[in-house]
């Protein structure tokens, strides 16, 4: 999926990235197949509000079934791509 992390807008990943971060309490440095759950170390419920705070500040929607198929940031970032287009 590395063609979706690197189409996807500089602000997009950058929205990743500062939402990560306040979450984490920590600097994360991404890469296309950074595993959000094995890598971030994110669970269930921080991955929910992840989700809920991207789309606010991206002002976007992303389908539960669609959630279902993102493992990675690339993934995450190819998905939102496909929302704002």
């Amino acid at each position: 999926m590395d063609q979706s992390f690197s189409a996807a807008s500089p602000s997009v990943i950058g929205e990743i990235t500062s939402v990560l971060q306040s979450m984490l309490g920590r600097p994360v440095f991404l890469q296309p197949d950074t595993n959000i759950v094995a890598d971030l170390g994110l669970d269930s419920l921080a991955i929910m509000d992840f989700c809920m705070e991207l789309e606010d500040r991206l002002d976007i929607s992303i389908p539960l079934h669609q959630l279902a198929d993102v493992v990675s940031v690339g993934d995450l970032a190819g998905a939102i791509a496909q929302l704002r287009n």
